[in-house]
């Protein structure tokens, strides 16, 4: 199978959840561990990512994360493709800064 940067796909989680009581906290610590368990990593505060080698492994973890999102509060989850992953521009400041490569990912052939 030929790897293509448009097969393999980054699925994000972006959140909005409540912290202002005991309960809230615990659902969004439940909520933020679920994503880390299945792999996703913290981009930015309330942006999680993650790697997936095709659609439908996205879809899978799509489906996780909706099993995992707390009674109250805002969860989104999209896909976009590694080429458009490597076309995001990073701005710091004023200043153009290069954008992070993506993490390595594991390969068993």
């Amino acid at each position: 199978m030929e790897l293509s940067g448009y097969r393999w796909m980054w699925v994000i989680a972006l959140f909005d959840l409540p912290t202002d009581s005991k309960r809230a906290r615990r659902h969004y610590t439940r909520f933020r561990k679920a994503l880390i368990q299945d792999g996703f990593m913290q981009m930015q505060y309330s942006v999680y990512l993650r790697h997936a080698s095709s659609r439908e492994n996205a879809e899978v973890h799509m489906r996780r994360v909706e099993a995992a999102v707390p009674p109250e509060g805002e969860v989104r989850v999209f896909t976009i493709t590694d080429k458009q992953f490597a076309r995001m521009r990073v701005f710091w400041g004023k200043n153009r800064i290069a954008t992070e490569q993506p993490p390595p990912q594991l390969q068993l052939f």
